[in-house]
């Protein structure tokens, strides 16, 4: 509580933990008195500790356990968003009795051109329009160590939000779209077997004095890349972002009328905030 004070004596800040719903959803979804009690518990958290309000992840767990594919099981989920959009906005914080508490929904793009059962889509988004003050959009993980590539292809960032607001760039909803960007980048293994992980900056800064390699520009993704050998000879590639790229992405946010968000901001270089 104490860190929170200091953030705020420095700026404006507001404070939203993630929040990620690991309760089963058919035991939580479909009993009332369950989801008064998670939204309850939510709410209280915020009050006690001095919150703002909260960025909820679930999504992608309904979809694991595929209950999204059923209209009814799907109501219910998109219900218990509403109802904690509500039970927050309820409450309006101590240190201003004009502003309430926040709800921000962790969503993620669509795995293929069109849309599958379990995909949040334009009308999900739509429909959780008053409820929800800002939807933090994960477009990063584009690719892992079975497909070594970008992280963050620039087109299918522009294809996905496409999807979601549609052909205008004026959508009412635009601005409550957080576009992520990761500071983070992957290090692929492209021999020896597929392989490979996250890099951070001082991963990416370690390899890059040990290497020397020489940059490149991949204009498809609008990413840069560079690749090197490790000392059992096996050939990596690395992507991760740059100036260009970040700055790029920033621009296309622009265009839409988005916010962003960044998974995480820790992990970048310093000289990424000269851009923000």
């Amino acid at each position: 509580m104490g860190w929170i004070s200091e953030l705020r004596m420095a700026g404006d800040a507001w404070v939203l933990p993630r929040v990620v719903l690991e309760a089963f959803p058919a035991e939580l979804l479909t009993t009332k008195k369950r989801r008064s009690k998670a939204i309850t518990l939510l709410v209280s958290e915020c009050k006690e500790m001095g919150y703002d309000g909260v960025v909820l992840e679930s999504w992608s767990r309904w979809a694991a356990y595929r209950i999204l594919h059923d209209p009814s099981m799907r109501n219910l989920a998109l219900q218990f968003i509403k109802e904690l959009g509500d039970a927050l906005h309820a409450v309006s914080l101590e240190r201003n009795d004009k502003q309430r508490l926040q709800l921000v929904y962790v969503i993620g793009p669509p795995h293929s051109e069109k849309l599958q059962e379990h995909d949040f889509g334009p009308k999900d988004l739509r429909n959780l329009g008053d409820a929800v003050d800002g939807f933090s959009l994960m477009m990063y993980d584009f690719s892992g160590p079975q497909n070594p590539g970008p992280n963050a292809p620039l087109k299918w960032i522009h294809s996905t939000l496409q999807l979601l607001l549609g052909t205008d760039k004026n959508s009412a909803l635009a601005h409550k779209i957080f576009l992520g960007i990761n500071f983070y980048g992957n290090d692929f293994a492209l021999s020896g077997g597929p392989g490979g992980g996250a890099v951070t900056g001082r991963d990416y800064l370690s390899l890059l004095e040990k290497h020397r390699p020489a940059l490149r520009w991949e204009k498809k993704s609008a990413e840069h890349l560079f690749f090197y050998s490790d000392d059992e000879y096996n050939n990596h590639a690395v992507f991760y972002p740059s100036l260009m790229s970040i700055s790029m992405r920033l621009e296309e946010a622009h265009k839409w009328g988005c916010g962003i968000s960044i998974w995480e901001i820790g992990q970048g270089l310093d000289y990424f905030f000269d851009l923000l």
